[in-house]
């Protein structure tokens, strides 16, 4: 047991050593740099969109019309070519359907990995317009309409994806600069951890970033060396084609091709039977191809390790006859997009919660926002269990109270095991959709707490969801993450079983009213029960009110049936603040549960757990039509917290908002539906009971 003890402590202490070393921070600082080409937004044919931002970072580069960028060094012969690939595989729009939603298809003949379409389902994607970046989101399945969609096997094609951009006309679509053409691809930031660099593309962009860094250190060897990072490489090397033409006389290619399954450093006979005979009008006698080795190449997180980066550095400086190897150079940002920033109290305060993770059993960074925003008289008698739940219990106690809960937890995973390869199993918390996450980039919560034990802030571990390795139909069993370590560095990092598992996601205002993010699903039920708060003077509260922030509702309303078990003999009535879950969408049935965003919030009359007596959903209408509030009466598919109520005697009426694509990646709800929500959460609140 000593020597066991003192083993831990040993590896605890040397991966502190080595995580805050000076050599670690090189290591980290050269992925970022990496990573920074990865991200670049070069799509095939519209590399401009990269070759300005670079043109304006570096001198001594020219830019042809076919929009290869080149730099010459040395004199003399023999005239060398060294080139890459700057473009990357993506999509085009090639409908705009006249209710606002965009069709895409393939842009490019490279063979793509399969489950690249399938990647992006569910996602926030980028449109680049003529006016700039624009986010979108592509349409999936409600996650709680699983049961009428469990005969789909097949996997997403481009043909399959439709594009929500937050309109809901042609014209709208048009308004916001959108054309027919346009590329589109994965909305995600430069990602790297430990000592890999993961992304669309990844080993070709390391590719690129070699021949940036030698030309931008002058590297010069025997002759005259063309720098070359050349277009429209997914079209059989076109760009390329081009350049070896207006280069002529040329006597070698040093080719840098995307990455591989295993490295490649080799002379080759030729490229293709375009361009050998490109190649052979140039002059060209020696053809030599570098190509570094990645993990699942041509999927949307192919992954490569920053030595096989530094190698094909090295390799390509030995080719030439340099005599040092130069630094990687940092690729200018693309990433800024054009979505409304326009500001109110209901968007800052949605913001803060849809970009903080708190999936089942682990909501400290949601608690801590709850208690914070809480207004003055609110903190002051705030109370909360070991569980983690939040309430307010205010007014006379001698009458029975109205209760209005939103829960504060989201869908997601917890790490169920860990390899001694690294490799994390994880099980899901709550009805998560599987397809959705893997493949995707993967953020671990370390935290080892949870309930109220739940840290109000947690540092989190950036690493990778992995594809499954044979891809057969739509719908995998299981995911597991990878963050570029062995079991035993990952334990000695702090991870241990029982942390939660979330992925990237940022909130985006799109089009005039719309909001996307991942876990809107109940962050937009707590901004709504917050800003009602906020607005609420308690002095005009006639009878008693209970506002509750509960846990771990996805996973089965256990933080609800603790609440119930404290209140529920004297509640007379619950409103659950949950998301309505619309077929509002082109993927689903209008015959079910169809309710339009932007037409207002949802009295809830049925669901699969319950339904609201007739008699008190007219009470509800007739509250809602005296304060002039908007609003829809529907049926759907889910339970809410309230059911946890409905076992004590309490009628179960839920206030909802309309939202699309449910415990997808990319969740979608009106502003104009959350603001009538907050008025009638205020009118419920004050109506006599």
């Amino acid at each position: 047991m000593e020597v066991r003890m003192f083993f831990r402590i040993f590896i605890c202490f040397s991966m502190f050593v080595l995580l805050s070393s000076p050599q670690a921070n090189a290591q980290s600082s050269e992925v970022d740099t990496l990573a920074s080409w990865v991200g670049l937004n070069a799509p095939t044919g519209h590399e401009h969109l990269a070759t300005g931002p670079l043109m304006d970072q570096m001198n001594g580069w020219s830019v042809d019309r076919h929009a290869n960028m080149s730099k010459t060094t040395g004199t003399g012969s023999p005239h060398r070519v060294v080139a890459c690939g700057l473009d990357a595989a993506s999509f085009a729009v090639t409908q705009i359907t006249e209710d606002g939603f965009l069709r895409l298809h393939h842009i490019g003949r490279a063979p793509l990995h399969p489950l690249w379409s399938q990647s992006h389902e569910g996602q926030q994607l980028r449109i680049l317009t003529r006016k700039g970046s624009l986010v979108g989101v592509s349409a999936i399945s409600n996650g709680h309409f699983g049961n009428l969609h469990q005969d789909e096997k097949a996997l997403i094609r481009a043909d399959d994806l439709w594009i929500d951009v937050g309109a809901t006309s042609a014209q709208e679509v048009a308004d916001m600069g959108i054309a027919l053409l346009d590329p589109v691809v994965r909305h995600i930031p430069p990602w790297s951890y430990s000592d890999e660099i993961a992304g669309p593309s990844a080993g070709a962009r390391v590719g690129c970033a070699a021949v940036v860094a030698g030309a931008e250190a002058e590297i010069i060897g025997q002759g005259t060396t063309t720098w070359l990072l050349s277009a429209q490489s997914v079209f059989n090397w076109g760009g390329l084609s081009s350049a070896i033409v207006a280069l002529a006389p040329i006597d070698e290619l040093i080719l840098l091709d995307k990455g591989q399954s295993q490295r490649r450093n080799e002379q080759a006979s030729g490229i293709n039977r375009n361009v050998d005979k490109i190649l052979k009008y140039a002059g060209v006698t020696k053809i030599q191809i570098l190509a570094p080795k990645v993990t699942e190449p041509g999927a949307l997180m192919e992954r490569i390790k920053l030595d096989e980066a530094n190698d094909l550095l090295k390799n390509l400086m030995s080719l030439i006859g340099g005599s040092s190897i130069p630094p990687w150079i940092k690729a200018a940002d693309t990433a800024d997009v054009l979505n409304p920033k326009e500001l109110n109290k209901i968007v800052t305060l949605l913001d803060q919660l849809a970009e903080t993770s708190a999936v089942y059993g682990h909501e400290g960074p949601i608690r801590a926002i709850v208690q914070n925003q809480l207004p003055p008289w609110a903190k002051k008698i705030a109370q909360s269990d070991d569980l983690g739940n939040i309430w307010i219990d205010v007014g006379p106690k001698q009458t029975k109270a109205t209760v209005f809960i939103a829960h504060m937890d989201e869908v997601g995973f917890e790490i169920e095991a860990i390899e001694e390869t690294g490799v994390v199993h994880l099980k899901r918390l709550g009805g998560v959709v599987m397809s959705a996450w893997e493949g995707q980039p993967a953020l671990m919560q370390l935290d080892a707490g949870k309930g109220a034990q739940s840290a109000a802030t947690v540092q989190q571990l950036k690493g990778v969801y992995l594809n499954r390795a044979h891809p057969l139909e739509k719908r995998p069993d299981h995911v597991d993450a990878w963050f570029g370590m062995d079991g035993t560095t990952l334990e000695a990092a702090g991870v241990t079983v029982g942390m939660a598992m979330t992925g990237y996601k940022e909130g985006h205002r799109m089009g005039r009213y719309r909001y996307s993010s991942r876990g809107l699903d109940d962050r937009v039920g707590t901004t709504a029960l917050l800003t009602a708060l906020q607005e609420i003077d308690p002095n005009k509260l006639k009878h008693r009110v209970i506002f509750a922030f509960s846990v771990r509702e996805e996973g089965g309303l256990d933080g609800a049936t603790a609440l119930a078990d404290r209140y529920g003999s004297i509640t007379k009535r619950v409103y659950s603040i949950d998301t309505f879950v619309s077929s509002d969408t082109p993927l689903e049935s209008p015959h079910f549960a169809y309710a339009p965003l932007g037409e207002g919030p949802v009295l809830r009359s049925i669901e699969s757990s319950g339904m609201v007596r007739p008699d008190e959903l007219d009470r509800n209408r007739m509250i809602a039509k005296n304060a002039h509030i908007k609003f829809q009466v529907g049926l759907t598919q889910g339970g809410t917290d309230g059911t946890a109520f409905s076992y004590w005697g309490a009628p179960n009426a839920g206030l909802s908002w309309p939202g699309r694509y449910s415990h997808g990646p990319a969740e979608l709800a009106d502003l104009r539906d959350i603001t009538e929500l907050v008025k009638l959460i205020r009118a419920m609140a004050i109506a006599q009971p």
